[in-house]
């Protein structure tokens, strides 16, 4: 009994490290605002989710998610770490 407990209990944890990732928030970087950014891409707090808007306002929606690396304070790492996560909606 104790084993089986033990195996689910494995194959559970498994399933959890390998699927949730999959199932991440994503985020529109053409029409989120500020709280909505910094909450969901890593390495982006309130001051860069704020110049992201700021940029975006002042330049219209973004045509790709490299087009980031314009905005004060965000590099191309910060780029990969959240591609899988960033849309492209259509501009606001």
């Amino acid at each position: 009994m104790k084993y089986r407990l033990c195996t689910i209990s494995v194959s559970l944890a498994l399933w959890l490290l390998l699927c949730v990732p999959a199932f991440a928030q994503t985020v529109d970087i053409n029409t989120a605002d500020a709280a909505e950014l910094a909450e969901a891409l890593e390495g982006v707090g309130d001051k860069k989710a704020a110049a992201i808007v700021e940029y975006r306002e002042a330049n219209g929606g973004f045509v790709s998610v490299d087009e980031l690396t314009a905005v004060s304070g965000i590099g191309e790492k910060t780029v990969e770490a959240n591609r899988d996560v960033m849309t492209l909606g259509e501009s606001p």
